[in-house]
This record gives C-alpha cells, structure tokens and sequence, in this order.
C-alpha cells in the first residue's frame, strides 16, 4: 500500500499564481527523485464549519484560501528515502526562505499518513 504525505496550508488570494509556480517547481523535483504522485488543489468548496474545517484548521483569514496538497509515495521507507533527496535538492533549498514564501508555513498542517484502501 501507498504513504500519502498530507498537506493543509492558508495562502493569501493575491499569493495563489506564485503559491502554484512554487509548487509545480517543487512537484517537478519531488517527481524527479521518486514520489509517484504530487498534488496540489485550491479550496472551491470548503465552508467554514462550526466546530471544525479545512479554514478553522488553518485560522483562515477573510484575504486567504485554503491549499490542500499530497503527495503519494510507494511506502515510507520510500517517503524518507525520497524526502532526504530533496531536501538536499538546490533547487528545493533556493524557495526555503521563510521570509519569501507565498503562504502563512507557521500555520501549515501536515503529516504522513499509511493507505488502508486503495481503489
């Protein structure tokens, strides 16, 4: 079965083409060194929930949309192997600047998950 890498991020509107030029850069790096899948979706429909959401997940504000993303691996040990090489990537560590980044990384919500069902 698969690992699947989660990811829930707030990104400011006006951040979203230069959010998705990182992301294809980084998609492209992440494929090259063996992730099978990398994926990237921007909220269309994720209302505010009363209790619990993707926007209250992330303390959305009115200026920012959600940014759900993941990225499939054949396993974990697959994942590991994969996310040392690209973090040791040039071209990962020249859009590390926190300071440059289009998104809030503080609030980013992420983790690893195992896949129990795959069809």
């Amino acid at each position: 079965m698969a690992y699947v890498d989660g990811f829930v991020v707030p990104v400011p509107k006006k951040n979203v083409p230069a959010y998705l030029r990182m992301a294809r850069k980084a998609g492209k790096v992440w494929r090259e060194h063996g992730a099978l899948n990398y994926v990237e979706s921007v909220a269309d429909d994720a209302p505010m929930g009363k209790l619990t959401s993707f926007p209250r997940s992330v303390k959305l504000k009115p200026s920012e949309t959600v940014v759900f993303s993941f990225i499939t691996y054949k396993s974990r040990k697959d994942r590991d192997r994969v996310n040392a090489k690209v973090m040791k990537d040039p071209r990962i560590a020249s859009m590390m600047n926190p300071k440059a980044m289009p998104f809030d990384g503080k609030r980013m919500i992420y983790g690893g998950f195992k896949a129990k069902v795959e069809m």
